[in-house]
């Protein structure tokens, strides 16, 4: 039987594979939206230079880079924490009250994932940790 303090040395190694596992997927959205990479599904289309949905492809490529590298990890992912908390909102729940109806629920986990990270830090494996490392 494992006990606690064993597993908790692990946990800022978990910490950085959940922000590197996220960010790897999460930036693969955005790269679809902003260069049609992975291809989109049968009658998806790419949105229009500069359009709300642009942007949000943007913020989802760029953050996820910036999270995959463990940098402004904070105050990145509070920014991509709305940005799902609005995308949430504005595009999936008018669909339905159920996100397993609307298709949401992947924008809820995403949402509430960076809100961890905001409190949280980054984990192991960042520029953050780093940093703070030659500080001290």
């Amino acid at each position: 039987m494992t006990n606690a303090a064993t597993l908790e040395r692990y946990a800022p190694y978990a910490l950085g594979v959940l922000r590197i596992v996220t960010a790897l997927i999460f930036l693969s959205h955005g790269a679809q939206k902003l260069f049609g990479f992975p291809a989109m599904p049968a009658g998806g289309a790419m949105p229009e230079a500069f359009s709300f949905m642009w942007f949000g492809g943007a913020l989802e490529f760029f953050g996820g880079l910036l999270l995959l590298a463990g940098l402004f990890t904070r105050w990145v992912a509070f920014v991509l924490s709305g940005e799902m908390a609005v995308a949430y909102w504005m595009f999936h729940a008018p669909q339905s009250f159920y996100p397993v109806l609307n298709g949401g629920d992947a924008a809820i986990l995403y949402c509430f994932v960076f809100l961890y990270l905001v409190f949280a830090g980054p984990g192991a494996w960042s520029i953050d940790q780093a940093r703070e490392g030659s500080r001290r």
